[in-house]
């Protein structure tokens, strides 16, 4: 075989196999960013303060409780949290002082960065 010949072989051949590589490595980057950790940021204007917080994977229920330390005062007060790694349709659950709780379903975490509680009426 021709030197000249060969030796362009193997260049269109190594070419070739980095052009291959490039959508792997995308598609790694992609999946990384499905998978990487994410701030939630939970801000209670209610008028009650809240004592747990729990999050899982949307229709899921098996549900991650959040530390949170001390309750987070009704008022105006916030709390930022890291969401445990996967999809991005998440479920929370959220615990008011005497028990009460409500559930907010489908929070796109891929979309949003954070959830405002604001109470509805006088009370």
């Amino acid at each position: 075989m021709n030197p000249n010949r060969a030796t362009l072989l193997l260049a269109t051949a190594m070419m070739f196999g980095s052009l291959l590589a490039i959508p792997s490595a995308s598609a790694a980057h992609a999946e990384a960013a499905l998978t990487s950790a994410r701030q939630f940021k939970v801000v209670n204007a209610t008028f009650d303060s809240i004592t747990a917080l729990a999050i899982a994977p949307a229709d899921d229920g098996n549900f991650s409780d959040v530390a949170i330390g001390q309750p987070l005062q009704g008022g105006l007060s916030s709390l930022s949290f890291d969401v445990p790694t996967g999809g991005c349709l998440r479920d929370l659950r959220v615990t008011f002082q005497g028990g009460r709780r409500q559930l907010f379903q489908h929070i796109d975490v891929c979309r949003t960065s954070g959830l405002r509680l604001a109470s509805r009426g006088g009370g």
